[in-house]
């Protein structure tokens, strides 16, 4: 990279943090910013988040990377969230109460209801694909917020994604995208009216679409980087395959983080069901797979050992898996795809008395790495294509036995990216897209993404993994009553 080439701005609102990097040609970085925030549970099902926290530290991102020596050289921004994490606002876009994220199941009931009023059949109709209403989806959300506070649901005029209240924050324009807007878009990228009409307000709540590589408004004059476009972007999971490097037909993702999402785009296959089939934007059709737990069941785990993260992931060190290790079943939250199994619990199971803390840890890892595999087999079938290698990337791609462990559960190779902040990159990457400076967005990744590490399955692994996959996927079954909440005498 010289002084001449032009620099571009990543920002990436994740479940546990805000990162956001600065960078250019070569997958450079110039600079990084990184900076956590809490997710409250205050009741059964809960899990929210302080949008004032999200915009305190994107407000510090910038400030940060207008004082480096090539802060002059940002010709664009690009901004991309966690999603179906909603902010209900006022007519002036402040938050009326905490962000509701995509962990939050305090809305099943209603999800239920409204996945038994529109048939598979509507949905394909609708919206292309028989995607589930399940209770992260936006209508469950604006079902549940009207029944429990009629009044915060009277004084709601916008329900925003954690990016596109930034995108306002910076601007002052409100927009959403239509990836982003999972099940509620449609095959021709606009609103689903037969889906919206389910709730009552919902399509005079829900912000006006741009394509995400579309440049939206500017920075305004108060912020740092004033009068510098900025990319309407789309959600963590589409702006990280970018950021792993995955934008062609055939490409297939494997993002790790608090959860697992995994992706393929294939422009052929019909969809499946638990599977979310995207449009078709640009010539990408993405059949994705998000988890509900990823690194957050290693959390919990360091959490009851006493010991923190950094050390379990060591204690994996030339560790592998053996037919008699336990067996982990990580919906801690109930699990997302393939499922949509919000009762659903965790469980270890094979235990025995000269089990200890390693045994534990590595049942975790690949407990976690056998709900990918999971959801990876039905996206196979979603996209009618073999996946055979994975990008992967995310924070908790950053330990190699890790990655090792995940190579030998699924029985496919991974190809890791050297910056594991792959949903930052990914929003710079479009950044670089939507500003002209990169003509497309396979050009952006080639010129952007770097390729680190690849991990190849180790067939004798393998074969201890396919039959334990077997066993997981039974144990599933055969725990699922214990999920069920006993009915009230």
């Amino acid at each position: 990279m010289t002084a001449r080439d032009p620099i571009f701005i990543g920002i990436d609102l994740g479940t546990s943090s805000v990162k956001a990097v600065m960078g250019g040609a070569g997958g450079a970085l110039l600079d990084v910013y990184t900076s956590a925030h809490e997710t409250m549970r205050t009741e059964p099902g809960a899990a929210e988040q302080d949008p004032a926290i999200w915009l305190k530290h994107v407000d510090e991102a910038i400030l940060q990377f207008s004082t480096h020596a090539r802060a002059s050289d940002v010709v664009a921004i690009g901004v991309t969230s966690q999603v179906n994490t909603h902010v209900f606002c006022d007519a002036s876009v402040q938050p009326l109460r905490p962000a509701i994220t995509w962990q939050d199941t305090r809305s099943a009931e209603h999800a239920a209801l409204l996945e038994q009023a529109v048939s598979d059949q509507k949905k394909i109709a609708a919206l292309g694909a028989p995607i589930p209403i399940d209770a992260s989806h936006a209508l469950s959300r604006m079902a549940w917020v009207a029944n429990s506070d009629t009044s915060l649901w009277r004084a709601t005029e916008h329900v925003l994604l954690p990016k596109d209240l930034v995108i306002a924050h910076l601007t002052g324009t409100i927009c959403a995208d239509p990836i982003s807007a999972i099940g509620l878009v449609g095959e021709d990228h606009t609103y689903a009216s037969p889906i919206l009409d389910l709730v009552a307000r919902a399509a005079d709540v829900l912000p006006p679409l741009s394509d995400p590589l579309s440049i939206v408004a500017n920075v305004a004059k108060h912020h740092p980087f004033a009068g510098t476009p900025v990319c309407c972007g789309t959600m963590d999971a589409w702006a990280s395959m970018f950021g792993l490097g995955v934008a062609s037909n055939g490409q297939a993702m494997y993002l790790s983080g608090t959860s697992e999402v995994l992706g393929l785009i294939s422009a052929g296959g019909a969809g499946y069901p638990g599977i979310i089939t995207f449009p078709n934007w640009r010539g990408i059709r993405l059949h994705a797979g998000p988890t509900q737990s990823g690194g957050a069941s290693l959390l919990w785990l360091s959490q009851i050992l006493g010991m923190n993260v950094e050390e379990l992931v060591s204690r994996a060190n030339g560790l592998n898996i053996k037919p008699d290790t336990p067996m982990f079943l990580p919906h801690l939250e109930g699990e997302r795809a393939p499922l949509w199994d919000p009762v659903s619990r965790a469980s270890f199971s094979g235990l025995t008395s000269a089990h200890g803390p390693n045994d534990l840890i590595m049942a975790v890892m690949e407990g976690v790495a056998f709900s990918a595999r999971h959801a990876i087999e039905a996206i196979e079938r979603s996209g009618d294509r073999k996946i055979d290698r994975l990008r992967l990337g995310g924070g908790g791609s950053a330990s190699n036995d890790w990655c090792r462990i995940r190579a030998n559960a699924l029985g496919r190779t991974l190809e890791r990216v050297a910056n594991r902040d792959a949903g930052a990159m990914g929003a710079l990457v479009m950044a670089g897209a939507a500003s002209g400076r990169l003509s497309n967005l396979i050009d952006a990744t080639s010129a952007l993404v770097r390729t680190e590490s690849v991990f190849e399955p180790d067939p004798a692994e393998t074969s201890i993994g396919d039959e334990r996959f077997d066993r997981f996927r039974q144990l599933y079954h055969q725990l699922k009553p214990i999920g069920v909440p006993t009915q009230a005498a």
